[in-house]
């Protein structure tokens, strides 16, 4: 169970903190346990959510090591890309959902990947590809951004830099 000012991933709404952890009366069964979330990047917004909800694709949020293994792996990680342009976006679509950070970042080196290969022949990735790294991208700067103690703006750059650093070693 979470604590109050945890930070966690929360399904498709990205990181979220903790703010407090409520029950509330059901006339039909015994109260229910709730977690109030705030989401870190999104201004006045709260959601909440059953504590004991089986099907809540909520984890906390790495930690500044697990961020710094995963920014090593980055090179080494297969890209996915799969031509039919529904299965694709469908696939994509899952993989966000899971909460998975390994997914997120699949799926931008990806589309990345396929953007410049675009480039080139002076195409751009179709909208909804960009949509949906923009999604990822935005999932994953969020979380490593709150691990790292950065902005998330600033998150591209950390990785790029430490990715160098790593194959320099």
């Amino acid at each position: 169970m979470f604590k109050v000012n945890d930070y966690v991933v929360y399904g498709v709404t990205g990181v979220c903190q903790i703010e407090d952890i409520t029950e509330v009366d059901n006339a039909e069964l015994s109260p229910v346990q709730y977690y109030v979330l705030r989401p870190v990047y999104a201004e006045n917004m709260t959601i909440k959510v059953p504590v004991n909800n089986k099907n809540l694709v909520m984890r906390a949020v790495s930690t500044k090591d697990k961020v710094m293994s995963m920014i090593a792996m980055i090179p080494g990680i297969q890209t996915v890309w799969i031509d039919n342009e529904k299965q694709r976006m469908n696939d994509y679509k899952t993989a966000l959902r899971t909460g998975k950070t390994e997914e997120w970042i699949k799926i931008i080196k990806t589309l990345s990947l396929e953007r410049e290969t675009r480039s080139v022949d002076g195409r751009k990735l179709r909208k909804t590809d960009e949509d949906i790294l923009n999604t990822a991208e935005r999932y994953l700067n969020e979380e490593f951004a709150i691990a790292l103690n950065i902005e998330p703006g600033q998150v591209p750059d950390y990785i790029l830099e430490h990715i160098g650093q790593e194959e320099n070693n």
